[in-house]
C-alpha cells in the first residue's frame, strides 16, 4: 500500500488503496455505492461523479474484511466528476475499532495504538 501525500491539515496518515474500498453512502436524499481510492482514521476519498457539497454531512457504511465500519462524515473537499473527501465527525466504538484493525495491518508502523477520531 502507497501512502498518500501527508497534508498539512491531516492529523492521521492515508494510505492509498489501489483497489479501493466499497462504500455506501448517503447526503440529503442522494444514496449511492462508491469506492473509496483513500482511507485513514480521520476520513477518506470517495470516487463518485456527483459528490456532497462542501459542509454536508455524509451518512456512511464502509465494507472492510472484519464488518462494516458506520461512520458520519462532512464533505471538505468536493469535485464535480471525481469525488469528494471527507471528515469522519462520529463513529461508534466498535466501528472505530474495527477500522482501525484494517489500517495497523495496512499501515502497521505508522499508527499510534491509542489513535481516536475526533467527534
Amino acid at each position: 500500500m502507497n501512502r498518500e501525500p501527508q497534508t498539512k491539515n491531516r492529523r492521521y496518515p492515508r494510505i492509498v488503496l489501489p483497489k479501493g474500498m466499497h462504500v455506501a453512502w448517503q447526503a440529503k436524499s442522494e444514496r449511492e455505492v462508491s469506492v473509496a481510492t483513500t482511507v485513514g482514521l480521520g476520513g477518506l476519498f470517495v470516487s463518485t461523479p456527483r459528490p456532497a457539497s462542501v459542509g454536508e454531512t455524509v451518512r456512511l457504511v464502509l465494507c472492510v474484511p472484519n464488518g462494516d465500519v458506520r461512520a458520519v462524515a462532512v464533505v471538505r473537499d468536493s469535485q464535480q466528476g471525481k469525488g469528494m473527501g471527507l471528515e469522519f465527525t462520529a463513529m461508534g466504538q466498535n466501528d472505530r475499532a474495527r477500522l482501525q484493525q484494517v489500517l495497523k495491518r495496512l499501515i502497521p508502523e505508522q499508527l499510534p495504538s491509542t489513535a481516536k477520531i475526533a467527534s
